[in-house]
């Protein structure tokens, strides 16, 4: 009983011992696979440095190519050839290009000069390239004017019946003159959506009469050239009415058959030159084939 006593004693007077935490146990050559991995990691870090050192020097070496070969005098554009100008002068082909004899011609950006070009009311079409080592040539597709479209302000139409710019007193004076077509009835050139709000895809039966009219006056020999035609007169019930020829003659010619038309009219004409009673006249009715109506003049 003493002895247990002395026991206790001794616990009461001691404090209890922390417990020590157990030892983890390595196995054989943990350490060293944890060695490996780490210097794996900063041999991957050192090849992503020199990755991106390597990528710095090689565009800095491109960038000073590139600078040591647009400024290298021996690529200065000694001629600039222009090609496709008939309206235009290649004087006015140069200045909207923004180019010039001296520049280097691997600086030009061709694209950038090509968007110059086609921003020219004038130009349809245009094509930029290099003839190495000093030589820049530009081409040119112009418009050609077709006539005058009168839609409360005049614009030009080309061949395709877009309208390609708007007229001024510096064009053309002998360009028929299109009365009575609508805005809806016209495309814009370089548009693909439609031009004006409401427009229809689907071309318009006048704009189709019209077109056919100006086609037939294009022909060598036709009896109604374009040159000669003042005006052309557009009713959306009735059809065309034609004013040409320096006395001006209306001739009225509906909605069809317009080549038949113009056969009728080329004889009608050789009849009236034989006329000795009729010197002229001021009008001619072809709406119905059948029934021809001439306003004489004596």
């Amino acid at each position: 009983m003493e002895g247990w006593r002395t026991a206790v004693g001794r616990v009461m007077r001691y404090p209890l011992l922390k417990r020590k935490k157990p030892r983890k146990n390595y196995r054989k050559g943990q350490k060293s696979s944890r060695w490996l991995q780490l210097l794996g990691r900063i041999m991957q870090g050192f090849k992503v440095m020199a990755a991106v050192v390597a990528f710095a020097a090689l565009t800095g070496f491109f960038i000073l190519i590139h600078e040591l070969v647009t400024q290298c005098d021996y690529f200065a554009a000694k001629k600039v050839t222009i090609e496709g100008t008939q309206r235009l002068t290649p004087e006015q082909v140069v200045r909207q290009a923004q180019v010039r004899t001296g520049d280097n011609i691997l600086s030009v950006n061709l694209s950038l000069v090509r968007k110059r070009l086609l921003a020219h009311p004038w130009i349809a079409e245009a094509e930029v390239s290099r003839e190495i080592p000093s030589r820049l040539i530009i081409r040119v597709y112009e418009h050609t004017a077709l006539a005058v479209v009168d839609l409360g302000q005049k614009f030009l139409i080309n061949h395709q019946g877009q309208i390609f710019k708007a007229w001024d007193p510096a064009d053309q004076h002998d360009l028929p003159v299109i009365s009575g077509l609508d805005p809806s009835d016209l495309k814009v050139y370089g548009r693909l959506e439609p031009s004006f709000p409401g427009q229809s895809p689907v071309e318009s039966a006048p704009f189709r009469a019209v077109m056919q009219v100006l086609e037939l006056g294009k022909q060598q020999g036709s009896i109604l050239p374009n040159h000669l035609i003042r005006q052309i007169s557009v009713d959306r019930q009735i059809g065309l009415t034609i004013y040409a020829f320096d006395r001006l003659k209306a001739i009225s010619l509906g909605y069809s058959n317009y080549i038949g038309k113009y056969h009728m009219l080329a004889k009608l004409f050789s009849y009236l030159k034989r006329q000795r009673g009729i010197f002229d006249f001021d009008r001619v009715d072809l709406n119905n084939m059948r029934r021809i109506v001439v306003n004489p003049i004596k």
